[in-house]
């Protein structure tokens, strides 16, 4: 074979690869070079959409992100970790609210509260060191607190 025809095999061959790519139905070369041409335009529009798509759904979970809340059950009281991705004026306050409203002494605490909202917190609950104080909270209960607290804050932002 020469190597005129070799090429002309593998351009026929590249061709009908094209074609089954494209889905194109045609035989000629200039009707599936066509059909690919359409084929690429409409694999930009989708691009482009998912790129819109993905873009509107980063702002508007960055914009309504949900609060991180963490409790763990420690000997003697809870380790508590909140994180939100946009901080909010007062929240700080209002967490420690939540607390104090608790009976939560906070033993220790790290605080973050530039362009998100970190805190990691160590409570003691000091009521039952208090008269015998017997009946202590639970971390589900701390959780509940520190969430409505959170509620609470974004709500009068509003």
């Amino acid at each position: 074979m020469s190597s005129r025809e070799q090429n002309k095999a593998a351009l026929y061959e590249k061709l009908m690869l094209l074609r089954d790519v494209t889905n194109s139905t045609s035989m000629n070369k200039t009707s599936i070079v066509v059909d690919a041409s359409k084929y690429i335009e409409e694999l930009k529009q989708q691009v482009e959409t998912l790129n819109q798509e993905i873009g509107t759904s980063e702002a508007s979970t960055v914009e309504n992100s949900l609060p991180v809340v963490t409790v763990e059950t420690l000997e003697k009281g809870f380790l508590i970790n909140v994180y939100l991705e946009k901080n909010c004026s007062g929240l700080l306050v209002s967490v420690l609210e939540a607390f104090e409203d608790l009976g939560l002494e906070v033993l220790d605490a790290r605080v973050s509260c530039s362009d998100r909202f970190q805190l990691e917190a160590v409570g003691g609950d000091f009521l039952q060191h208090i008269e015998g104080h017997a009946d202590g909270i639970d971390a589900q209960v701390v959780k509940e607190a520190v969430l409505q607290a959170i509620k609470n804050v974004q709500d009068s932002e509003q």
